[in-house]
């Protein structure tokens, strides 16, 4: 079962490690196979900052390429950038890989070094979208609000942390932990066994109100002495689309790949 560090402080309030979660799980018999750190972006986006663009012309030698100068806001002169992207232009916010920023393609990296492009020196790189693997797009570079701070890392702007992810070790008597809220409850009493002070969170199922109560599909129990219950129930009105950020995030740090 994997668990996300992040995922399961929603519901139990610690200041444990990840690794002293790891171990207090295993005390009271979820042994921890294992605890590694998830990056919802390979490399964590460091090295990438929050640019403006202050001067743009065009290159002496290229038809398509923009000799820029941008202000990093780390106090310094302005940056020297050659830039490729059509749609880089003076005034705009953008993301800028700066010198020694690892940037990844697959299982390929690339570090940015200086270099001289078609005799003009440049200094770093205005990345679009899928370069620093925030999105898909490739139609020119990305364009920031206004308003974004000069100087901000990427991360920040993106709102990216780490994660961590608990392999927890689940045997046949312990279905109840097959979930972050079971094995939330068990950090809890442990939590509590300890005198540590906390809270445990139950999921909000606000918006899974019951609206209606006609079951469109019959359900027919044949056997009632070998079933004193069974539930049902039919959920309407979902749209298929792109899953939000925040539950990609938490399938993809568990393992799994979100689809819609």
């Amino acid at each position: 079962m994997n668990i996300s560090y992040k995922w399961l402080k929603e519901y139990v309030d610690f200041d444990m490690t990840a690794q002293e979660v790891a171990d207090a799980l295993t005390s009271i018999g979820l042994e921890v196979d294992g605890v590694e750190e998830v990056q919802t972006i390979r490399g964590g986006l460091k090295g990438l900052v929050v640019g403006k663009v202050l001067t743009c012309e065009v290159h002496p030698d290229s038809d398509h390429m923009h000799v820029t100068t941008v202000d990093l806001g780390d106090g310094n002169e302005p940056t020297q950038i050659v830039c490729g992207a059509h749609n880089v232009a003076a005034g705009q916010k953008v993301i800028v890989a700066t010198l020694g920023t690892k940037l990844y393609d697959g299982d390929k990296e690339f570090v940015i070094k200086k270099s001289k492009l078609r005799g003009v020196e440049s200094y770093g790189m205005i990345c679009a979208e899928d370069e620093i693997g925030v999105g898909t797009g490739h139609d020119g570079i990305m364009v920031l609000p206004e308003d974004t701070p000069v100087g901000m890392p990427a991360a920040t702007y993106f709102n990216l942390e780490s994660d961590w992810l608990i392999e927890v070790d689940i045997t046949p008597n312990r279905a109840d932990a097959c979930s972050h809220w079971g094995v939330a409850r068990d950090l809890y009493a442990y939590l509590v066994r300890n005198g540590i002070k906390t809270t445990l969170h139950r999921p909000d199922d606000k918006a899974f109100a019951v609206d209606n109560h006609e079951l469109p599909i019959a359900v027919e129990i044949e056997r009632p002495e070998a079933c004193l219950r069974y539930c049902a129930v039919t959920l309407k009105g979902c749209e298929i689309k792109e899953s939000p950020k925040w539950l990609q995030e938490k399938l993809i740090t568990i393992g799994l790949r979100p689809i819609n």
